[in-house]
C-alpha cells in the first residue's frame, strides 16, 4: 500500500505553493464543506458575516480539508471553517504556515469508517479485513480514525488496499460493491450506512484517544495582518452557534441551514444531533486551544509518520494555534 507516496505528493504540492496574492481589503473567500451543516450557515445566508465585518466574504464549498489547505497556500481562500485537524497537521507538518483559529465542531459520532454489509465483519471480526479494498480520503480525520482503528484491531496497513477517495466517492464506491469499506463524515457516512455497518462507536473511539474535531483555520502571515477583520469572523461564529444552543431558535435555524448545506430538515437535524460546540469559554481551556489541541495535533502527527504517511511530525504544535483573535472575540 503506496500511501505516503499519493499523500506527500498532495504535500509537496501545497507545500510548494505560496500565497502570492491575498485578499484585498473589501472582500475575503471563506472555504467550508457542503452536506456538513453548521449554525455559522445561518449566519452565512443572512448576511451576518458582511455586515459585521465589514467586507464582502464569498463562499467556497470543498470535498476534502487537503484541498482546504491547498487553496489556502494559493492565496485563493483566506479562511476554511470546519477544517479537520488531520489535514490541517499534515499541512502544518509539511511546512506550510497554517494556524488553528478555533474549535469549530467536536463530532466523534460522525465521522468513521463502514464495512460493507455482505462482509458481515464486526468489532468481533476485524481482523477479517485483510485482504480488503478500503476507499480512505488521505490526510484527513477520517484517515487518522482509520489507522488508529486498524492498529487497534491488528489489522496490518500493508495487507489492505487502500485508495484514495473523497467522501462522496467513496460512498458511491461502497454502494456499488467496488470496496468493501469506505471511511468519511456528514452525507457521505448517513449513504455509507445505508450499505453496511461501523466496527466502533464514537464513544468506543474517544476511549481509543481517537478524538474527532475540527477547526477554523488561515494562513498565519494573513491572520496576522488582519487579527481584527478575524475575530469579528469568530464572534459571528461564535454568536451563531450560542443562538442554535436555545432551542426556542431551531425551528426558525433549521431550515436555512438544511438549504445552505444541501441537505433535507430531517437529515440536517439527524447530523446536528451529532454535532457539539464549544464556547468561546471552552475552547480556550485546557482541554482544548490551552494546550489539549496542540497535543492531539502532535499525537496526529505521530500516527502519520509511524504510518510511513507523512515524512516528520514537528516537535512541537504549540504555534499552530492562535488563540489572540478567538480571545478578542470573547471580550477577553
Amino acid at each position: 500500500m503506496k500511501l505516503k507516496s499519493r499523500l506527500m505528493g498532495a504535500v509537496a504540492g501545497v507545500a510548494a505553493l505560496t500565497a502570492a496574492h491575498a485578499a484585498s481589503a473589501q472582500e475575503i473567500t471563506v472555504g467550508y464543506f457542503l452536506e456538513w451543516p453548521m449554525p455559522f450557515e445561518y449566519a452565512k445566508v443572512q448576511g451576518t458575516y458582511d455586515e459585521e465585518m465589514g467586507v464582502t466574504v464569498n463562499w467556497v464549498s470543498f470535498d476534502t480539508g487537503t484541498a482546504m489547505s491547498a487553496a489556502m497556500a494559493s492565496g485563493d481562500v483566506q479562511l476554511s471553517v470546519s477544517q479537520g485537524v488531520p489535514p490541517f497537521v499534515v499541512a502544518v507538518s509539511a511546512g506550510q504556515d497554517l494556524q488553528a483559529l478555533d474549535v469549530a465542531v467536536s463530532y466523534s459520532e460522525n465521522d468513521n469508517c463502514v464495512v460493507h454489509a455482505d462482509h458481515e465483519i464486526d468489532k468481533e471480526s476485524a481482523s477479517e479485513l485483510a485482504g480488503k479494498k478500503v476507499a480512505v480520503p488521505l490526510g484527513t480525520a477520517a484517515h487518522y480514525g482509520f489507522l488508529k482503528q486498524m492498529d487497534h484491531f491488528g489489522v496490518p496497513l500493508d495487507s489492505l488496499e487502500v485508495v484514495d477517495m473523497a467522501p462522496p466517492d467513496g460512498a458511491a464506491a461502497l454502494a456499488q460493491g467496488a470496496v468493501d469499506m469506505s471511511c468519511g463524515w456528514g452525507g457521505s457516512l448517513r449513504r455509507m450506512l445505508e450499505h453496511g455497518n461501523i466496527l466502533l462507536t464514537g464513544a468506543e473511539k474517544e476511549e481509543l484517544g481517537i478524538l474527532v474535531f475540527d477547526v477554523t483555520s488561515g494562513p498565519a502571515n494573513w491572520v496576522a495582518e488582519n487579527s481584527d477583520l478575524v475575530a469579528k469572523f469568530l464572534k459571528v461564529t461564535a454568536d451563531a452557534n450560542a443562538m442554535w444552543a436555545d432551542e426556542d431558535n431551531r425551528a426558525m435555524m433549521l431550515p436555512v441551514i438544511a438549504k445552505d448545506a444541501g441537505m433535507d430538515a430531517d437529515a440536517t437535524a439527524e447530523t446536528l444531533a451529532t454535532f457539539r460546540f464549544p464556547t468561546v469559554e471552552e475552547q480556550l481551556t485546557a482541554k482544548w486551544l490551552g494546550g489539549g489541541a496542540q497535543g492531539f495535533m502532535k499525537g496526529v502527527a505521530d500516527v502519520f509518520v509511524a504510518s510511513g504517511s507523512i515524512d516528520a511530525a514537528k516537535d512541537s504544535y504549540e504555534n499552530a494555534v492562535n488563540t489572540g483573535p478567538l480571545a478578542a472575540a470573547g471580550g477577553s
